[in-house]
């Protein structure tokens, strides 16, 4: 299953409960169908899970029991029919040597090879999600004396993946290779803080102290932190480039770079490579706004608003049903009354995945008497799936899978469609920084395992075999 998820954990603060959960909730628009918390006080670990928000998990199971100085937390969104309370992290698991936690961004395309083979060693897998291929890895108890037990763990997985592992002594955070997903080291009072994004470190008043290398493994623990390394290098590093156009937050520093000033840039790069004779400016809200802004600067038309949007109904891409997604554009937006009302507007979005947000903007904005909607959208035409934690599905439900530029057009109804060329979109980028673009070119930098991860897909993860 797909998941691009939020992680979130500290070690060696007596707050260590309310700091994850306070950093937590400002990953929260990394994933909303479920919550964790599993904390240690140096002797055993107790955790917390539940489906829903945050807030809602925190409101349900008892947080007020958790007690310790280290831990780490999670925010996920999957894919359809995965959405299950065993799948919700940290997982954990029980070694001959104690507990473990396992939290998990990103996705490993060789799961399934990795999980029959364990099966057939004799493991027993409780949920299906392929993070846990790495929790049996490390608490199989022929592997409890191994030298290389957590990098060698590590080496066997392919694809995109940042993880939080913890046991009662230690905390240690990972990064695949190629760095697809991003993790932060911060410090706060002395102690370690990792984030997915730079956000939740600031919401906690913790200083950034670097990125985590890719193919880095930091294990800290009461004697202080040391560094190694797993894996072979890459050629170059492939940093998902959908994190900067959609999924971080604006005030986020991710793979060195400020996500409000990247997308101000594409939207500048979007007016200048995609005119459009109109009227006025206008984002679709929130994800679209900063492109907007940039946009209407290079341009020179005004900026305006033409939605309200409604914080309470989520992000819609982050919904696993059609159904869902559709009734949360609905709830999502609502048009000004009046406001657009016989001017011909430029629409600016981030992206533009399967259509269902922006097809149904564009029919209230010429129910409310727009005369012209303009679409503009700040990355490419997203024309393959996605192996490495986003959820973009087949080709065949992507807009722009099977369909060119009008025909895009025509499906959303706009009066004229552009999209930012693959060029302009990485202009505002190091030259020497490595980004992943296989959603847009199909090139795919992980092609080892691939077959292995569709098939993971057609099972659907099948039930997991559990011990009696």
């Amino acid at each position: 299953m797909r998941e691009a998820c939020g992680l979130f954990g500290i070690f060696g603060h007596p707050s260590a409960p309310s700091l994850i959960r306070e950093g937590l909730f400002s990953l929260q628009h990394r994933g909303q169908e479920g919550a964790g918390i599993a904390v240690s006080d140096g002797r055993r670990i107790a955790a917390i899970r539940g489906l829903g928000l945050l807030e809602e998990v925190v409101a349900r199971e008892p947080f007020g029991e958790l007690s310790g100085d280290r831990g780490i937390g999670h925010v996920r969104y999957s894919t359809t029919g995965s959405n299950r309370l065993e799948n919700v992290q940290p997982l954990l698991g029980e070694a001959p040597d104690g507990a473990w936690a396992v939290a998990h961004n990103g996705n490993l395309v060789n799961a399934t090879a990795l999980r029959q083979t364990l099966l057939g060693e004799g493991a027993c897998f409780h949920t299906g999600t392929d993070s846990e291929v790495l929790l049996r890895l490390l608490t199989d108890a022929r592997f409890v004396n191994r030298p290389d037990r957590l990098t060698g763990a590590l080496s066997a997985l392919e694809g995109a993946f940042s993880f939080l592992i913890m046991n009662e002594r230690q905390i240690m955070a990972a990064r695949d290779p190629f760095g697809f997903r991003p993790l932060s080291v911060g410090r706060l009072d002395g102690a370690w803080v990792f984030a997915s994004e730079t956000c939740a470190l600031t919401q906690i008043g913790a200083r950034l102290e670097r990125d985590l290398e890719p193919g880095e493994l930091l294990i800290v623990d009461e004697s202080g932190a040391r560094s190694l390394h797993f894996g072979s290098v890459p050629a170059q590093h492939a940093h998902c480039i959908f994190e900067l156009v959609y999924f971080a937050r604006p005030d986020s520093r991710l793979f060195g770079h400020w996500i409000y000033r990247t997308r101000l840039a594409h939207g500048r790069i979007l007016a200048h490579e995609c005119p459009a004779d109109a009227d006025c400016v206008a984002a679709v809200p929130d994800s679209g706004s900063f492109a907007a802004q940039g946009f209407a600067q290079e341009s020179g038309l005004p900026l305006e608003s033409a939605f309200i949007r409604n914080h309470y109904a989520g992000r819609s891409f982050l919904d696993p049903a059609v159904a869902g997604r559709e009734r949360r554009a609905d709830r999502k937006l609502a048009v000004l009354p009046n406001a657009m009302e016989g001017r011909r507007v430029v629409l600016v979005d981030d992206s533009l995945v399967r259509g269902t947000t922006l097809g149904r903007r564009v029919a209230a904005l010429k129910r409310e008497g727009a005369r012209e909607v303009h679409i503009r959208i700040a990355c490419p035409p997203i024309t393959h799936p996605c192996y490495y934690g986003v959820d973009f599905p087949t080709r065949e439900e992507l807009a722009a899978g099977t369909r060119d530029v009008e025909g895009v057009r025509k499906m959303v109804d706009a009066d004229s469609l552009g999209y930012i060329s693959l060029a302009g979109l990485v202009e505002p980028l190091p030259v020497h920084a490595g980004f992943c673009r296989a959603c847009f070119t199909g090139d795919y930098p992980v092609a080892r395992g691939m077959a292995d991860k569709m098939g993971l897909e057609a099972e659907g993860c099948a039930p997991p075999r559990s011990c009696s």
